[in-house]
């Protein structure tokens, strides 16, 4: 299925004339060489950033026949292999193969039809599909207050709600990001690393200058290996290997702009209109000021590290952005980084304090391995914050948009991580002993009711990005106790759902801490902090096995098998107050009730013949 051939091919073509005429404005500059030693591969000796641009991209030339860079022949070759795919196929010119992308297209296209019956397009949206920017109540924020509105930096990190249509202002008065915001002001942006589940591309190309190189990473199709292609001008798309089962459901943007500095965005939203128009979302993002003096690529000790930067590096690798990044320098040779490792080696990460959590779809055998993904890392960024604790003394609320099929072992595998404990000490129980042991504490379900979505500003049709199923439900009927309990989802903003993805730590042997406590401790770099109260998650898992992984094997050699591609980040909660204000859902959570039903799609007429 190449699934954008023909859903694109207008906008392709403006595209391709607007980049071709802004090139031909352009005048072409020499490629200026510099002192700074980097290192394109672990294996492979110093030399300068020219250097290794010019072997990397050559080293890859031979190989990647699809990245070629004159524009018109790859339109052409494109459209041939996409004629005899739907040849080899059957298919007339205006088939398309089926995919859930195309299902999920219907279930957007119906809700948008739904959104111009009841008038909700022209109220509330831009022309660009975002909500209309409100005036808002004046909230404390770490940017810089000498920048105007659009042009704020955020050197400490921001944590924020995406506005939602019907919802602004909020009723909680939280200040929220749009995605213009997120982005930046659009002629001072060079490049960008960009990574989506679902998308529409022809959209989101209309925040960047025709001229600015852009890295796409998204969903593939199953049991295939990575692949990468020019979709638009100076666009790179790659869809991660995936096994028989899974997504590639990261959502993360690295946006380089000409001043030097880059920002890091970790989000909850997919890189379409209705995820930040119809539907609340989580976005995070951080300014990463460049170093003054860039430092050397050592392979050894970055491999030793834990660190935002080498976690950011490591899972770049792991999604192809190497290869796509050595076909980019070929037509771009001025990009702001020329190997991934200049990530850490050109940026000055040090006021970055929240840990990284990526999910890698795939088996991953050995502690080191184990370590780096998934739940297991979870447990490592736990520890890193000196959250570690003993069952019963944590309780989790996961708040998200998806909700798996549970398992008591399961749920006591993510808890025992969520305690900060070692998977080799949970693995060193026999299987048999793991699956007949009760919940070790407390795990709360935050889902909306099916009356919840009904009542909603949208109804029954703003719930397309929602999902359980009927088999799901009955399963939770049966582990339904005292320490497993399902709660409505109810957002702070007002009568709108939510796409959020979140799970907080409550740690119950502080949580009586006044706001006002003096209860310190010592931090690794010597400064005192308060004593955290809870640690909070936020990104793109869903609180499900496919997305955090699954443990087997043994203390000794454990290993971990994930579905998913997954990005989250992980911070420690200091107070009552900074609870209030990263949280977005109505807190304590309302239980289920005996009549309550969660919301299923597949049983609402809103989507019934859209399935």
């Amino acid at each position: 299925m190449y699934d954008d051939n023909d859903a694109y091919d207008d906008d392709l073509a403006k595209a391709i004339a607007a980049s071709l005429a802004d090139q031909s404005r352009s005048t072409t500059k020499p490629i200026e060489s510099d002192d700074v030693l980097v290192i394109s591969d672990d294996d492979e000796p110093p030399k300068t950033r020219a250097a290794a641009a010019s072997a990397s991209a050559a080293s890859t030339s031979t190989a990647t026949n699809p990245f070629l860079s004159e524009r018109a022949q790859m339109e052409k070759e494109r459209r041939e292999r996409a004629r005899k795919f739907r040849e080899a196929k059957g298919l007339k010119e205006d088939d398309e193969d089926t995919t859930p992308f195309d299902k999920d297209r219907e279930r957007r296209e119906k809700a948008r039809q739904y959104r111009k019956s009841v008038n909700l397009d022209d109220d509330d949206a831009d022309s660009d599909g975002e909500v209309r920017a409100t005036k808002r109540a004046p909230v404390a924020s770490t940017s810089s207050s000498s920048t105007p509105p659009g042009e704020q930096l955020f050197f400490d990190g921001e944590l924020r709600p995406t506005p939602v249509q019907g919802g602004e202002p909020r009723k909680d008065r939280k200040d929220t990001f749009r995605l213009t915001e997120a982005l930046g002001k659009k002629s001072d942006v060079s490049f960008a690393i960009l990574a989506s589940y679902a998308h529409d591309i022809s959209w989101i190309h209309s925040f960047f200058e025709p001229s600015v190189p852009v890295i796409f990473i998204t969903h593939g199709q199953s049991n295939k290996d990575t692949d990468m292609r020019y979709v638009l001008p100076n666009w790179i798309k790659i869809t991660p290997k995936l096994g028989h089962i899974g997504c590639f459901h990261m959502k993360f943007m690295l946006i380089f702009y000409k001043t030097g500095r880059m920002r890091v965005v970790i989000t909850t939203a997919n890189l379409c209109k209705e995820d930040y128009r119809d539907i609340e979302n989580l976005l995070w993002l951080q300014d990463i000021p460049p170093r003054p003096t860039a430092l050397t690529h050592d392979p050894k000790y970055v491999a030793k590290l834990d660190d935002f930067p080498s976690v950011m590096q490591r899972t770049l690798h792991a999604l192809g952005v190497k290869e796509a990044l050595a076909i980019t320098l070929r037509d771009h040779p001025r990009l702001p980084i020329s190997c991934i490792e200049d990530l850490r080696c050109r940026w000055d990460w040090s006021k970055v304090k929240v840990q990284l959590v990526p999910s890698i779809a795939g088996k991953h055998e050995g502690a080191k391995r184990v370590n780096s993904v998934g739940h297991v890392r979870l447990m490592k960024a736990i520890r890193n914050i000196g959250l570690m604790r003993k069952p019963g003394q944590i309780t989790l609320e996961c708040q998200g948009s998806s909700v798996g099929k549970y398992t008591t072992a399961w749920l006591n595998e993510f808890y025992y991580s969520a305690l900060g404990q070692s998977a080799g000490d949970y693995l060193d129980q026999t299987k048999a002993t793991r699956n007949k042991r009760p919940l070790m504490g407390l795990i709360n379900i935050i889902f909306p009711t099916k009356a919840t979505v009904a009542a909603s500003r949208m109804g029954d049709a703003g719930g397309g990005t929602i999902f359980c199923q009927r088999g799901h439900f009955d399963t939770f009927k049966k582990l339904q106790g005292s320490n497993f309990q399902l709660r409505d989802s109810k957002s702070k903003a007002g009568n709108v759902l939510m796409h959020t993805k979140m799970i907080l730590g409550v740690l119950q042997d502080t949580y009586d801490i006044d706001d006002d406590s003096d209860v310190e401790i010592l931090e690794a770099d010597g400064k005192k902090e308060a004593k955290a109260i809870a640690w909070a998650y936020v990104g793109s898992h869903n609180f499900t096995p496919s997305a955090w992984g699954n443990i087997q094997g043994s203390a000794f050699n454990p290993a971990i098998t994930i579905s998913n591609y997954e990005i989250g980040i992980v911070f420690p909660i200091r107070s009552k107050a900074e609870l209030e204000k990263v949280t977005f859902w109505e807190r304590p959570a309302r239980r289920y009730g005996a009549d309550d039903e969660p919301w299923i799609m597949q049983e609402s007429p809103a989507y019934i013949g859209a399935l």
